[in-house]
């Protein structure tokens, strides 16, 4: 009796560090160059001048919606810098308020900032594709959550644009946000 307790003792111990491993290292494995050749090309700066609305979803790790959103944004582009303010709604009636700060650094590079992020957004587009990395300080509650955001947009056409972005702490995934954006 004791070997087979032994046994599943064993099993368990194994299961679990394999549950572990690919908790931890489930990651995309989309690569921005495969892109290149997608249409309509995606340029932040015209698509984003102006009205955009969006609405979409925190999707929690085991595939549940917890909240759903409304956004109204209005960029401005001066050549250089992209300011996106964006203002929230909340299923829950709950509003907030971010101002992103963008600036093109090369022919398809970008970095960011907004409150919130920690240090600087960085990412490039390729084809109809836009991916880009940061840190965030993520409210919940009266605590703040130091989260990893890898953010994809792919532009649609010239009025739609979709928006898949995963969180992970310590390289562990614990949601999406997923959006859909409507250039007005």
């Amino acid at each position: 009796m004791k070997i087979i307790t032994d046994f599943g003792n064993r099993f368990k111990r194994i299961f679990l560090a394999i549950f572990v491993f690919f908790s931890v290292t489930q990651c995309s494995t989309m690569q921005l160059d495969q892109f290149q050749n997608k249409q309509p090309l995606l340029k932040l700066e015209e698509y984003f001048n102006g009205h955009t609305e969006a609405r979409g979803v925190f999707e929690d790790r085991f595939g549940n919606i917890k909240k759903s959103f409304k956004v109204d944004i209005h960029g401005t582009w001066d050549g250089k810098y992209l300011v996106l303010k964006e203002d929230f709604i909340y299923d829950d009636g709950t509003k907030d308020y971010r101002e992103w700060k963008i600036e093109k650094i090369g022919n398809n590079q970008y970095q960011g900032f907004a409150p919130g992020v920690i240090g600087m957004a960085a990412g490039s587009t390729s084809g109809n594709a836009f991916n880009w990395k940061y840190d965030f300080d993520l409210p919940v509650g009266s605590s703040k959550y130091k989260v990893s955001f890898d953010d994809w947009m792919f532009l649609q056409d010239k009025t739609y644009l979709i928006n898949i972005a995963s969180m992970s702490k310590f390289g562990i995934n614990i949601g999406k946000v997923i959006l859909f954006f409507n250039k007005k």
